[in-house]
């Protein structure tokens, strides 16, 4: 018997490449449990209601702040109230930052007020505001170009549009210049940076959004603009200079606490292997957080919940985090890959709902090569929902992108995000954004997905076996 490492390069060049097992044979009873929770999932009413409850109880929840505190106080007695076995808080510290007050207007002779709000880690500016002159850049690097006292007592503004898609896509470059404009600007002398706002919509409300994935302070004022007084900047500027009036005052601590709030179904005979699905709970301040992410929170919860309620628990554990502190820096995700550093080989595969609430159109996977047929089965059960097949090469979600980069496996139900970034870290971020029957499909996917990883035992890590040839 020889493995492929002892044959010759030409020897490769003739063997057939290896291949994964042929896709499993599904037990009957687990997809018809699996088929049964999806049906469930499509009538149910927890979600949504546990989504109401929250954005409307607590509404908008800025990690580290009392709201915050309050979200994870109301989830306890919520997940209680819903018959999960354990319920308890991970608590964390975070940096803490807070707006105070954020105004702009255009002075000189066409005065008239701008739509702005500041990025999260601005710095304030001068008490009473500062008023400077704007210099427009296209893009983050065409302001990197500028050269060193380029702008010095001038105001950078960065009028770079995002591109609206159906996976979000466009979000990664466009919001390069939310965390990149204060450091550029300052290297060029800048007094303050502005941005077009980081989204796909023309309403006249600015995006939020922090500046640093580790919620340090930047180093200028800085604040994104509502895209039509992008529009109107840009249409003044054409017309000779422009001078704006920018009012910024942050608040800030060093230390503020947060925490994870965790949940479980306790399995049966793999108890200690986990299935985890995930959201964050925290959400930025002009809004209630809706879509992002009371709505996640929302469709795990219910999944688990159903599962929770069937007569028989499934063989792993299905644990449900809600994540804190993560729209300032992914302080939860890392929070609690810290804590579990130990356990997270048992920690079987991991799944976060954090694009809103549209449907699930492709459910793409983060498996070892081996475990392919498994993503195809879970595909094959989830196809009457509508949910195509996807690729191999999910990373796992904002909070738990850590634990894909750890070796857990990843399963990504991908919602359709075609308007998400209209509402995204805006005012109108609201609980009558959510299409309910959009929502409960979520659920249903989420609901039979993670039932067949906790049921079924398989291994998502599994590698492809080196391939053997009789001598």
């Amino acid at each position: 018997m020889k493995t492929l490492a002892h044959l010759t390069f030409a020897g490769l060049l003739a063997a057939a490449p290896a291949m994964a097992d042929p896709a499993p044979v599904l037990d009957p009873e687990i997809r018809a449990q699996a088929e049964a929770l999806m049906a469930a999932g499509l009538a149910d009413d927890v979600g949504l209601e546990f989504t109401e409850s929250l954005t409307t109880e607590i509404g908008p929840r800025l990690a580290g702040s009392d709201a915050e505190w309050r979200a994870r106080q109301w989830a306890m007695i919520k997940l209680k109230d819903l018959n999960f076995q354990q319920a308890y808080i991970e608590s964390f510290n975070i940096p803490y930052w807070e707006r105070v007050t954020e105004t702009a207007s255009v002075v000189g002779d066409n005065p008239q007020p701008l739509l702005i709000t500041a990025l999260g880690g601005s710095t304030s500016t001068a008490k009473g505001g500062i008023d400077a002159e704007i210099v427009r850049f296209t893009s983050l690097a065409d302001l990197k170009s500028a050269p060193a006292d380029s702008l010095k007592g001038k105001i950078a503004f960065i009028d770079e549009p995002m591109v609206r898609s159906q996976d979000g896509s466009g979000y990664g470059a466009a919001v390069a210049k939310r965390s990149g404009c204060a450091a550029a600007a300052a290297s060029a002398g800048a007094e303050a940076c502005l941005i077009r706002s980081v989204g796909t919509d023309s309403h006249r409300l600015p995006h939020a959004g922090g500046m640093s994935r580790e919620g340090a302070l930047g180093v200028l004022p800085a604040a994104a603009l509502a895209a039509p007084d992008a529009d109107q900047l840009a249409r003044l500027l054409q017309r000779g200079p422009v001078k704006v009036h920018l009012d910024i005052q942050a608040r800030t601590s060093a230390s503020a606490a947060s925490g994870n709030v965790i949940a479980e179904v306790e399995g049966t005979s793999l108890k200690d292997e986990i299935v985890l699905i995930g959201c964050h709970l925290d959400s930025w301040d002009l809004g209630t957080g809706a879509i992002d992410d009371a709505a996640g929170c929302g469709i795990v919860v219910a999944a688990a919940r159903l599962i929770q309620a069937l007569p028989a628990k499934p063989k792993r554990t299905i644990r449900v985090v809600l994540y804190g502190s993560e729209e300032v820096g992914l302080f939860g995700g890392k929070a609690y890959a810290a804590a579990h550093a130990d356990d997270l080989g048992k920690h079987v595969l991991a799944a976060e709902s954090d694009f809103g609430a549209g449907r699930i159109w492709r459910l793409r996977t983060g498996f070892g090569e081996g475990a392919l047929p498994y993503a195809e089965a879970m595909q094959d059960v989830l196809a009457p929902l509508g949910i195509i097949p996807g690729n191999n090469t999910a990373t796992g979600g904002s909070d738990i992108g850590v634990l894909g980069a750890a070796g857990v496996p990843i399963a990504s139900p991908d919602q359709d995000g075609t308007d998400y970034f209209d509402l995204h870290h805006t005012a109108d971020d609201t609980f009558d954004k959510i299409d309910p029957d959009a929502f409960r499909q979520n659920v249903a996917a989420y609901a039979a997905l993670t039932y067949l990883a906790a049921e079924t035992g398989w291994d998502f890590r599994k590698p492809v076996e080196p391939e053997t040839i009789d001598n």
